[in-house]
């Protein structure tokens, strides 16, 4: 198969295969749930998110992960 450089090209196949494979509904859905969003992420998380080292990072979801086993333990 030869590499597609139209960009126009490329969404036309590539919506053609989605609607091929998906039916047009589900093709429509899966391109849906796809925004490019507004804003500038780079800037704003760094106001959302904590300054974290990736060791302080994996310690975090090493808790949540354990958190959440405690929990499903409790259910049983």
């Amino acid at each position: 198969m030869s590499a597609i450089t139209n960009l126009a090209e490329l969404r036309r196949r590539g919506l053609e295969i989605l609607v091929r494979e998906l039916g047009y509904a589900d093709a429509m859905r899966f391109l849906l749930q796809y925004d490019t969003g507004y804003g500038d992420y780079t800037k704003e998380r760094r106001e959302f998110l904590p300054d974290w080292t990736v060791e302080e990072a994996a310690r975090e979801a090493d808790k949540l992960l354990e958190a959440a086993r405690e929990r499903e333990v409790k259910k049983l």
